[in-house]
């Protein structure tokens, strides 16, 4: 299996401006040492977006139209046998990403949702309307049915196989989501009390138990604004660099479990001096290396 890399170049599911950048940055500094298969899509120039926060369905109909196209992409390359990597954009993008996977695989699969949200609103309990925060409640089957028209099978996946991780940002009816969901949350404060090994171990035993294989979602606003500013919604007191890229590390020792990732929430805009842009690009790089090293494909250094 080689690696793919989908550019979703998409922010319409937040009223903040510059992730639909993030994934072409990403493709141009990954080429110059990664040769496979790349895709690249973006938001339509002449979608006027709405970043009104009282819209509670701010750009659903654009979005719809987006992910439809990207889950025939994703799709597509799961068939052809790559396995794909999805640069956003914003987090409204995985809905396609992980839909695509579960409905290729027509068995039970499970999700980690790496993330200092939980993305557990839904159209009756979002506060601002933007709809990235609503992916993981779509991509599990708590309510959000418009979010996930485009799929052919209607799969789902089960909330009791969805495991977030680095959770410090839940709005107060998106608890009584997550709390009656059967979704498990390991928070910022548990990843750092109890280490990171610990929580992935845990998290792959939930996410892998009875399952065929898992989606990874990797936001980086996981990580503390300090070290990582360019996201479009920062949370304070995040993780660190290191544990960054220690998630990552458990996240590929079980590289077989995994079928699928993305990697979101890129804002060049709002990025100081590149620092996010390196972070995200060593986790593709490294992603990539892993992916095709153990596949027999051409390697990738590490940036």
């Amino acid at each position: 299996m080689k690696a793919i890399i989908i550019g979703a170049g998409s922010d319409l599911g937040t009223h903040i401006d510059g992730a639909k950048f993030g994934p072409n940055v990403l493709i141009k500094d990954i080429k110059s040492t990664y040769d496979g298969q790349t895709v690249s899509m973006i938001q339509d120039p002449k979608y006027i977006k709405s970043r009104n926060l009282s819209d509670k369905r701010k750009n659903e109909d654009e979005i719809d139209k987006f992910n439809t196209k990207l889950y025939g992409i994703e799709l597509d390359a799961i068939q052809k046998g790559y396995f794909p990597i999805t640069l956003g954009g914003d987090h409204s993008i995985a809905v396609a990403s992980a839909i695509a996977d579960c409905d290729y695989q027509e068995e039970d699969m499970g999700l980690i949702w790496i993330d200092a949200h939980t993305d557990y609103n839904t159209f009756d309990t979002t506060i601002t309307g933007n709809i990235h925060g609503l992916p993981c409640a779509a991509i599990t089957g708590y309510k959000c049915e418009e979010l996930r028209k485009f799929s052919t099978k209607g799969r789902t996946i089960d909330p009791r196989k969805c495991v977030i991780v680095g959770a410090r940002s839940i709005d107060p009816k998106e608890k009584e989501n997550v709390k009656y969901s059967g979704v498990t949350v390991f928070s910022t404060e548990d990843v750092k009390k109890r280490g990171v090994k610990e929580i992935m171990d845990e998290a792959f035993k939930i996410a892998g138990d009875k399952t065929k294989c898992i989606h990874v979602s990797y936001d980086l606003d996981v990580i503390d604004p300090e070290v990582a500013p360019g996201v479009s919604i920062p949370e304070v007191n995040g993780i660190s660099e290191k544990e960054a890229y220690d998630i990552l590390d458990e996240v590929l020792k079980h590289y077989k479990e995994v079928s699928s990732m993305d990697i979101v929430e890129l804002n060049p805009l709002r990025d100081i001096n590149r620092k996010t842009e390196q972070i995200a690009l060593n986790i593709l790089a490294t992603t990539i290396a892993k992916i095709e090293k153990e596949k027999n494909v051409n390697q990738i250094k590490k940036y």
